[in-house]
């Protein structure tokens, strides 16, 4: 046979190609596999659908966590436009005002609390007719006249807030706070104008708005919480992505076995598996875009413990935008390919059934221990190396590999477990057979739970272990129904006569007006004390007095170890005022006489002591005192929310700049504060994530086995032992998951709380938390109920 002819048998017998080759036909597999994730009639839909609905709900919250710098610097940028530096009896007087002007005002912020939440507010007082009018104002309220934020205005308007319009009375008013003015929807802010305000009062005389306040830089341990932070509630997010598109992995798959027998070798498969993938995560980035939409033009209607933001501000930041477009595609596409790894598709059907190779516990055990190793050489270190950025990096890396590891475990401990179980109710070993053959699916739909409930419980040992640098405990007060008021002294009676109109009010059970301030033993500036300042009826209120006159003085003792015994008759001290910027230049002495009297001291009415000297008025010019402290110490009736807001009236009718708190309450650091109302918030919306992206999951397999279900209920299986079993299939992983999730989450806790030279407070923390992800399967379960009972019907017997 000559070359010819051989020739011309290979081309009848083994055709060369005709179609493109190279690139082109690497884009020609892709876009026939995009075309698949939009075809397939009504399955083909519903398939897609579930892929854009879980990756949609992921890249929705991506967005939203790529907008936080951009709400953080809006906030701040509103915060700066408004401020005027600080204020009231707390302002240092070397800060210098303004010179006195027809451009020049005068501002005292005064702050209040209404049920607890907080209400800011500012007393304007012009000096002329160009005085700078706040930010988001129209014009400048007159005496008598306020102007509200919008928040405030609908309280005010409310059944709620028929105490809180009491407050306000003595104003009218003139319009509302435009958004330029406020640093959030929900802030319930106000000006208003008083001629009661003067520098004596502290309040401040201005020429503009706007000071620009120094940044304080932030504490290196809580730099390594922001990142715990993020970490925690980023990564799961992550998860839920990866899981989503692989939704309707089995009938995908018998597709690209049907594209076998007509030919395709195992390459094109896999491009068209990606192609498949890439057009469901284009189609599932859309949906997030509009969901995120939604969210951010409904963002003024939300708020989580008085954190709230306007619509504007949520502009997701351009290069992590072109971060989560590349990123999950990416995503998509390599999860895809590694789901097809362990699957055999040749051109009779998928190699599916078949007894699976056990999945390997080496490489999963490599995970974590990579993130211990980047860790690890970091405990023992000081707190201001976590400031660099290198080490910032590795701090992210190690906490991301170590709950990576839990999603990574969860697979194989699924599988060892269930592999053991024998026997049972029939649900339940309906249930069992189910995990045995195909545990996958279920152990990817509790990994995001997994993930997030190690990574929560790992945060909360995290702030447990330094929330005694940041938080000032509450006192050992029995109730919260004791107050306490400051305000600047205008004479020594003034604290007499508050505290009358107090004990006048409602409500009210005892109340105590004084005038106090340190001392120090001249000479011996270590001897530290104080003196009370007060007329006999306030002073018997402190102590055991007996008699007692205008010109008393008293030495106050109690059974507290200090140094009131350096305290005699004929002492010479110096009265300092509490800012230490003034002591030098502004102090006042004086000798305390011989006819001064031993007395014992009680608690007021906040349970205070005030051992030291008790003074009454006539003896101390307390007015001559520079920045001396007046308070008021008042106690209510327990029960009574109402009698609070009483006093806080009657103190505003009274004087408006008077400070009134609650005694018991914690006292936070700023940025501990900003940190953990954001964990706070991510969280929320991290579990809103976790069940609708669980629900979803399950649709989706109850869905592919919509004909087995219907099978069975037609050979006599009860309805009632098919929802036992798919309880028993959801429950088994999600014991298992929470076991990995306590154990990953613990050590996870304790390297960083040995990272930060923090110690464990409570090895029992995360009970709270296992029982928020218990209680999302429990509900996502529930919810699954009614499709399921619908999958069970006749039709599921249809096929096409």
């Amino acid at each position: 046979m000559t070359d010819a002819n051989v020739k011309e048998e290979r081309s009848v017998l083994h055709p060369y190609p005709t179609g493109p080759t190279g690139p082109a036909a690497w884009l020609r597999d892709l876009l026939l596999g995009a075309r698949y994730a939009v075809s397939g009639g009504r399955e083909g839909w519903v398939r897609t659908a579930l892929t854009a609905t879980g990756v949609g709900l992921g890249v929705a919250l991506l967005m939203i966590a790529a907008s936080v710098p951009s709400m953080m610097e809006k906030r701040h940028e509103r915060g700066t436009a408004r401020s005027v530096g600080v204020t009231g009896e707390f302002r240092n007087q070397t800060e210098k005002d303004a010179p006195r002007g027809s451009g020049t005002l005068l501002y005292q912020e005064v702050d209040s609390d209404f049920r607890d939440r907080p209400i800011t507010g500012g007393l304007l007082r012009p000096d002329g007719p160009d005085a700078p009018v706040p930010p988001g104002v129209e014009r400048m309220p007159r005496t008598g006249e306020f102007v509200v934020s919008p928040a405030l205005d609908r309280l005010l308007a409310s059944d709620d807030g028929r105490l809180l319009r009491d407050r306000f009375s003595a104003y009218r008013k003139i319009g509302t706070i435009a958004d330029s003015g406020l640093i959030g929807p929900s802030e319930l802010y106000y000006y208003a104008g008083s001629d009661r305000v003067s520098p004596a009062t502290g309040a401040k005389r201005i020429d503009r708005f706007g000071y620009a306040e120094p940044d304080i830089p932030m504490d290196p341990v809580l730099i390594v919480l922001t990142i715990m932070v993020c970490v925690v509630l980023l990564t799961p997010v992550g998860v839920f992505i990866a899981t989503s598109v692989r939704f309707g992995g089995e009938r995908r798959d018998r597709r690209l076995a049907a594209l076998r027998l007509l030919g395709a070798d195992l390459g094109m498969i896999r491009r068209i598996a990606a192609g498949e993938a890439l057009g469901g995560s284009a189609i599932g980035l859309g949906v997030g875009a509009v969901l995120f939409l939604l969210l951010r033009e409904n963002a003024r209607d939300l708020v989580i413990r008085d954190v709230s933001v306007f619509p504007s501000d949520i502009v997701p930041s351009p290069a992590l935008t072109a971060l989560i477009l590349l990123a999950v595609p990416a995503c998509a596409v390599v999860v895809t390919l590694f789901a097809l790894r362990g699957v055999a598709i040749e051109p009779l059907g998928v190699v599916r059934n078949a007894v699976p190779r056990r999945r390997r516990l080496w490489w999963r055990l490599l995970v974590p221990a990579a993130g211990v190793g980047l860790l690890f050489p970091m405990t023992g270190r000081t707190p201001e190396m976590y400031g660099d950025p290198l080490t910032t990096y590795r701090v992210a890396a190690g906490a991301v590999l170590l709950l990576i590891g839990v999603t990574a475990l969860l697979p194989w401990l699924v599988e060892v477990c269930v592999a053991r179980f024998r026997g049972g109710p029939l649900p339940w070993q309906l249930a069992v057979r189910r995990l045995q053959l195909h545990s996958g699916p279920a152990a990817r739909a509790v990994s995001g739970v997994a993930v997030a409930v190690a990574g929560a419980i790992a945060v909360q040992m995290l702030f447990a272990g330094v929330r005694g640098n940041y938080e000032k405990e509450p006192e050992d007060i029995p109730s919260h129904s004791q107050l306490q008021a400051s305000y600047t002294l205008k004479s020594a009676s003034e604290a007499h006569g508050y505290a009358q109109r107090v004990r006048a009010t409602e409500g009210v059970r005892a109340a105590v007006g004084y005038a106090d301030s340190y001392i120090e033993k001249e000479g011996d500036p270590d001897k530290v004390s104080s003196v009370t300042v007060a007329d006999c009826a306030s002073l018997r209120e402190l102590a055991e007095l007996g008699s007692c006159e205008d010109g008393d003085v008293f030495l106050g003792r109690s059974d507290a170890d200090n140094h009131q015994k350096s305290f005699v008759p004929g002492t010479r001290i110096v009265v300092t005022p509490y800012d230490t910027a003034e002591k030098k230049s502004h102090t006042y002495r004086w000798t305390i006489p011989s006819s001064a009297r031993t007395v014992r001291t009680h608690a007021d009415p906040a349970g205070e002591h005030h051992d030291g000297l008790l003074v009454t008025p006539s003896v101390l010019d307390a007015g001559a005192i520079p920045n001396i402290r007046t308070r008021l110490t008042i106690k209510t009736a327990p029960g009574d929310p109402d009698a609070i807001e009483r006093v806080r009236n009657t103190l505003a009718h009274v004087d408006p700049a008077v400070r009134v708190w609650r005694l018991g309450g914690v006292q936070k650091d700023e940025n501990y504060a900003v940190i953990e109302r954001g964990l706070l918030t991510g969280a929320v919306g991290t579990l809103a994530l976790i069940g609708t992206t669980m629900l979803v999951a399950s649709l989706e397999q109850l869905r592919e086995r919509r004909r087995l279900l219907a099978v069975l209920v037609a050979y006599g299986t009860r309805r009632r032992t098919l929802a036992w079993s798919v309880f028993w299939q959801t429950t088994v992983p999600v014991l298992l998951g929470m076991a990995v999730a306590v154990g990953g989450g613990l050590a996870l806790g304790w390297t960083m709380l040995e990272v930060v030279n923090g110690h464990v407070k409570d090895w029992w923390s995360f009970w709270p938390m296992v029982g928020a992800g218990a209680g999302v399967i429990l509900a996502v379960t529930v919810a699954s109920l009614p499709p399921l009972v619908r999958m069970m019907r006749p039709e599921g017997l249809r096929t096409e």
